[in-house]
């Protein structure tokens, strides 16, 4: 299993915007698709970032769930109309990670 965190810097004025888009569309897209958020945060100290992490049981399925996710055309439509009045995101960081095995939850 592998993680990925995924770090949404977004541009100033447009924190609105990228929670509408999140909840009102992407993560149903997401669940549509198949693809499992782990969890999800916002930026305690009022920074214009959102965070998240996903799983994915290899490289290959991750690669595969966001080549379609790219392609889907609901998704598509939605960012193209939650864009109107400009981007939202500045700049996307991944960073894939494994659970420690000495690790027990």
């Amino acid at each position: 299993m592998i993680y990925e965190l995924r770090i949404y810097t977004i541009l100033p004025g447009r924190i609105d915007a990228i929670r509408e888009r999140f909840s009102a569309h992407t993560l149903g897209i997401f669940a549509r698709l198949g693809m499992q958020v782990c969890d999800f945060w916002e930026d305690l100290e009022a920074e214009p970032k959102l965070y998240y992490t996903m799983k994915y049981e290899s490289m290959e399925e991750r690669t595969r769930q966001w080549e379609i996710f790219s392609q889907d055309k609901e998704w598509n439509e939605v960012k193209q109309r939650s864009e109107l009045d400009g981007k939202i995101v500045e700049r996307i960081e991944q960073i894939f990670m494994k659970r420690a095995e000495y690790f027990n939850l």
